[in-house]
């Protein structure tokens, strides 16, 4: 069910799980992700992000999800797709650079969605958080697979950043648990995390572990 506008907000997570399409097709999926869920609770928010994965089976899998997200506390948020999350009922959506403005986004979903958004320079961090962005995407901090060509911004981005707006800053981009201490001191609320947790031996252990780093 949707929140009420009348309710509270629930603290931005800590710890943002995102997938891409080759995770979203792995034959277990939904098994890793509840048991990720389980470990993380409501310190966790579970991204289900496929650029190229139908927006059916996008809209199936968040139907399976839902449920136990909820009964574990985890924030379950769907990126890119504020169709999605509308027909779903979502308490969660992420913007990337070809969604829609936040300010567009959060007067579709309501006042009880909570709408994060990635950005790259800190202009327009301080647009995002004006216009309702509950958190902020900010990287890539370090190298990573994904962007190979790309040179991590450090965690120095994360100040410049965090100067800016003045809402939780979620660095991503190659963060290991070893880079959470560094990434907290230099002002992040918490980080995100793709290939850390997905292609651990054990991913809700995994998140367990990227958790105390954040304690």
């Amino acid at each position: 069910m949707a929140r009420a506008a009348s309710e509270p907000m629930p603290e931005v997570p800590g710890l943002h799980l995102v997938t891409d399409d080759a995770i979203l097709a792995r034959p277990h999926f939904r098994d890793q992700a509840c048991a990720a869920m389980e470990a993380g609770g409501p310190a966790l928010a579970l991204h289900v992000r496929g650029p190229s994965t139908p927006a059916r089976r996008l809209y199936s899998l968040v139907q399976e999800l839902r449920d136990p997200a909820e009964a574990s506390g985890t924030l379950l948020v769907v990126n890119d797709r504020v169709d999605i999350a509308l027909a779903a009922a979502l308490r969660g959506a992420h913007l990337g650079e070809r969604s829609l403005p936040v300010a567009e986004a959060r007067r579709i979903l309501g006042a009880g969605v909570m709408v994060g958004s990635s950005v790259h320079d800190p202009s327009a961090a301080a647009a995002a958080a004006a216009d309702g962005s509950a958190w902020l995407f900010v990287g890539t901090i370090f190298r990573t697979p994904s962007h190979p060509h790309r040179a991590g911004l450090g965690s120095g981005a994360i100040r410049q950043f965090a100067v800016a707006a003045h809402v939780p800053i979620i660095g991503i981009g190659g963060i290991t648990v070893g880079h959470v201490g560094e990434l907290r001191l230099a002002g992040a609320h918490g980080v995100a995390v793709i290939r850390g947790v997905w292609d651990a031996v054990d991913p809700a252990r995994a998140v367990g572990d990227y958790l105390f780093s954040l304690a």
